[in-house]
């Protein structure tokens, strides 16, 4: 059986129920100069229980389609976002 795949990004909105928006960053290199450039995706997340806040860094699994636009569950969060 092959393994679920996992990334790590920051919660950008909770505004709904039961779901997140996490945005998650990687870096790519240009074909041709070299030059690195940093490209984001954002994942709508199944949040259960309502705990990731935005600003958290979390860590989302991905799962059988929840609903149109939802493929990805959280695993756990990985750091808190600072506090105000």
């Amino acid at each position: 059986m092959a393994t679920k795949a996992e990334k790590v990004g920051v919660v950008v909105s909770n505004k709904m129920q039961k779901s997140i928006v996490v945005a998650v960053e990687w870096q790519v290199r240009h074909e041709l100069y070299g030059k690195t450039k940093r490209r984001t995706s954002t994942f709508m997340v199944h949040d259960e229980h309502g705990a990731a806040k935005p600003g958290d860094t979390v860590e989302i699994v991905e799962t059988r389609p929840l609903s149109r636009r939802k493929r990805w569950a959280l695993k756990r969060i990985v750091r808190q976002a600072a506090g105000v």
